[in-house]
């Protein structure tokens, strides 16, 4: 079974954008907490660390992340398309 690669990216994009605002209103709301939580997904201390969120840094990280992972995801399908044969 070929897949769409294309809208495999496009949809991989959208839900990238969205977990993106998701994470950012997190920060917003419970800095600490979230702060936290990361160093324990990274296995550091991040104790002394702040976040620096700004709405050009949300509409950057949203475009960035959003194409990045797209293009990511489209590449993969793409791959595997060809490997199919």
């Amino acid at each position: 079974m070929k897949l769409d690669a294309i809208k495999l990216g496009l949809a991989t994009a959208i839900v990238s954008a969205v977990l993106w605002a998701i994470c950012s209103l997190l920060v917003a709301a419970a800095p600490a907490g979230m702060m936290s939580m990361s160093g324990s997904m990274m296995h550091a201390d991040m104790g002394n660390m702040r976040w620096t969120l700004t709405a050009a840094g949300f509409l950057t990280g949203l475009v960035v992340w959003s194409i990045l992972s797209g293009v990511v995801v489209w590449a993969v399908a793409a791959l595997y398309n060809r490997l199919l044969g």
